[in-house]
Formats: structure tokens, C-alpha cells, sequence
């Protein structure tokens, strides 16, 4: 069954008013009470079996039939960012913004239920639309799993999610492999032996150790991953002291890895380690250095099958002019947390969002980077028409690419 454009322009009557709606009072992770209860409130009204799971997590379940069962996910938190875009529709909400595109994920996703619903004969298996909070915190996925999300559900055999990003709309983004890298950030504590500033000598100063390791921790990426090999490596704060004649006993840093590789992972981690606590050792250091890992996200690497089954359906049903094969992104995600939890394969996908006039000029001028607003500006709003009927159509599509008669 192909998704057409005429069905999803019909639907765009309900679904832009509660995009704008949704966007219009964001929610920040796991206090995403009223974009949960609308989206349970809708998949109930088109026959979903509702289920919640990670205090403000939703599941419809809409079961047709034997066949394959297809989970697919958008997640609802929005983030700590005062809108700038100016929209009839921006933030009421002082402070707080969808600028990452998770509400448009929300509605694309149940307008994709809504479809399916209404269009039983076409398909047969099972349908699991879920929605999570608290991505950007990287804690939804896993607070669903932990309230009992993989017991609670049938079991799915494939799971699928997509995200809106900056490039132009009309377009969508697939790949094999690693798709959104696996990210982790560290605070360091490092210790040193307090005194006053007019006597250094009495000192193990933890400024000066900290200059240290952030120096040499530059030679992570530089000196021991291999050519080739995407890494990166942030310090994003380093804090020691309040005032400027007391060496204080102590110094935090805060970093940042990105990498597409578990094993590239692993040896900067072991790096990281090694360094700090070699500088601990030459500095004379009085204590251990301590290490505390928050923040972390899976890698997110599409399986290479049902990644060729997916873009073979966006294919048929956009054009092959409109599917592309992305570079991965060095953004992060902990959407694989739950398909990982099953054991099941998964597909995620990038969809456009920008006027395409818009984007040809930022391109053919080299200022993409300047002139298009990223995901997490304060300036980030999605074209909403056609993004939200493409978004729509890209999720309908590749669930029956697993539930459609033609399926196999």
C-alpha cells in the first residue's frame, strides 16, 4: 500500500493545530504531562490500547491481525532555551522551547497511528506508537525499560524513529551503520592541597593541575585515535577556586565524547583515565582523582537490512531525487536503548525541514552553518508545511514497509 500525498494533506487540518499547540506550551523532560495526555487521549479515540511507562511515557498498541509487530517512537521533552523565532505560535512558556523538533516528531508519529487506524484492510500485524520523554537528558528511554516497558508491550520485531534537522525539507536522510554518534560526558575531580596565594610552596595547586590535563588531554584525538576515525573530545568547564589569593584544594572538569565506535569509545575512556591520573601523580596529588560518568548515549547504528528495506520504501513513495544517504550526525540519541532491550533491529531516519529556496541560497552562498539555525537554536523552527506531512508520510511508510500486504 503506498502512503500518497493527498492522504496526508487531508490530515494536516488537525494535526498543524496541535503541533502549534504543543509547541506553544513545551515541556521539559518527564514533566511532559499535557503532550502526554493528549497523544494518549488520541490513540485511545482511534483504538489503541493506551499503556504508560516512565512516568510521563505513552504506548498505543493497535493490534490487526498475525503478521510482523513495528514499534515505532517520537519523543515529546522540549529544552531549557528562551524562543527567539518570533512565531504567532512561539513559547508561552518562559524559558522553555521545543528548538530540537520533538513536537513535530509527536504529531507526525500520531498522525501515522491515526492513518494506520483507519486504514485496518490494508495491513495486518501489530502497531506500537510510543512516545518518550526526556531524550535530551538521555534518562526517557531508560525510564521507560526500567518501569517495565519490554514486559509490558508485545514484543516488536523491528523499531523506528526519525528526527527533523536542518537541512532541506522535502528530503530524507538514511544510512546504513552508525547513524547518530554514542555520547558521554565526565566530570573530573581532581585533588591538590589548599594554601594561601602568596604561598605557592605550601601547595599542590589543582589550577595548574587542571591546566595541565586539559593540555594534554588534547592529544586524545590528535596523537591516539586513528587517522580516519571520528572522535571528538570537549572540555566544555573547568572550576577551581573563588577568589584570587587562596589555592584552593580542589578542581572540576566537564567533558564531552563523541564517537561512532564502541571501541574507539573504550580507548578514550581508557586514555582520559591514564592521563588525569598521571598528571595526579606528577603534580603530587594528595587523593585519587574521581571520575563520574553522566549523560550517556548508545551509539545509534542502523541495521543494514532493515535500513535497505526502509530507504526502498521511501524510495517508491518520495522519488529517489528526494532519499539520500546522510553522513552520520554527531548529535546523539538514546532511542536505540529500547530496540537494544529487545534484541530487534532498528531504522532511523533524518527528515528536512528547511524552504528549499532558503537552502539553496545558504548552500550556493557556503554559509549553511551561519545562515540556517541548528537544532537546539533559539531561532530552529521547522517549515511546518510540507516538513509535518513528509514527517507523517516517512513514518506510515516505513511501518508498512514491515505490515503491508506486499510486505513479505
Amino acid at each position: 500500500m503506498d502512503v500518497k500525498d493527498s492522504d496526508m494533506e487531508q490530515e494536516l487540518a488537525w494535526q498543524v493545530p496541535l503541533y502549534e499547540q504543543i509547541h506553544r506550551n513545551p515541556e521539559l523532560g518527564l514533566a511532559e504531562h499535557a503532550t502526554s495526555a493528549a497523544a494518549a487521549d488520541l490513540l485511545a479515540r482511534w483504538g489503541f490500547d493506551v499503556r504508560h511507562f516512565g512516568r510521563t511515557g505513552v504506548v498505543g498498541v493497535l493490534a490487526n491481525g498475525a503478521g510482523s509487530c513495528v514499534l515505532a517512537r517520537a519523543d515529546m521533552d522540549a529544552l531549557p532555551v528562551t524562543e527567539a523565532t518570533g512565531a504567532t505560535y512561539a513559547s508561552a512558556n518562559p524559558g522553555v522551547m521545543h528548538a530540537c523538533g520533538h513536537d513535530m516528531h509527536v504529531v507526525a508519529l500520531l498522525g501515522a497511528a491515526k492513518y494506520l487506524a483507519e486504514h485496518r484492510e490494508a495491513w495486518q500485524g501489530t502497531y506500537i506508537a510510543l512516545l518518550q520523554p526526556a531524550e535530551e537528558t538521555a534518562a526517557g528511554s531508560q525510564a521507560m525499560l526500567d518501569d517495565g516497558l519490554a514486559a509490558g508491550i508485545p514484543r516488536p520485531d523491528i523499531a523506528l524513529a526519525q528526527h527533523v534537522m536542518p537541512t532541506q525539507v522535502g528530503t530524507i536522510g538514511t544510512t546504513p551503520g552508525p547513524v547518530l554518534s554514542a555520547g558521554d560526558s565526565i566530570r573530573i575531580t581532581v585533588h591538590g592541597r589548599g594554601a594561601h596565594g602568596s604561598m605557592p610552596h605550601k601547595s599542590v595547586d589543582p589550577v595548574v593541575l587542571a591546566a595541565s590535563i586539559v593540555l594534554r588531554l588534547q592529544t586524545v584525538v590528535s596523537r591516539e585515535t586513528t587517522p580516519g576515525e571520528f572522535a571528538v573530545l570537549t572540555v566544555g568547564s573547568v572550576n577551581a577556586g573563588a577568589t584570587a589569593n587562596i589555592i584552593p584544594d580542589r578542581a572540576e572538569l566537564l567533558l564531552n565524547l563523541r564517537t561512532y565506535s564502541l571501541e574507539v569509545r573504550a580507548g578514550m575512556i581508557a586514555a582520559i583515565e591514564r592521563i588525569v591520573r598521571g598528571e595526579c601523580a606528577a603534580a603530587g596529588s594528595p587523593q585519587e582523582p574521581e571520575f563520574e560518568y553522566y549523560d550517556q548515549y548508545p551509539l545509534t547504528s542502523n541495521n543494514p537490512e532493515a535500513n535497505a528495506r526502509v530507504t526502498e520504501a521511501f524510495t517508491r513513495t518520495f522519488g529517489a531525487d528526494a532519499v539520500y544517504r546522510t553522513a552520520p550526525q554527531t548529535a546523539s540519541e538514546d532511542f536505540s536503548r529500547i530496540p537494544d532491550a529487545f534484541g530487534i533491529p532498528y531504522v532511523y531516519w533524518i527528515v528536512g525541514s528547511v524552504p528549499p529556496d532558503i537552502y539553496r541560497r545558504a548552500v550556493e552562498a557556503g554559509r549553511v552553518d551561519t545562515d540556517i539555525p541548528a537544532n537546539h537554536s533559539p531561532f530552529f523552527l521547522p517549515a511546518v508545511d510540507p516538513t509535518l506531512r513528509i514527517a507523517t508520510q516517512a513514518q506510515a511508510t516505513a511501518a508498512l514497509a514491515y505490515l503491508g500486504a506486499d510486505a513479505g
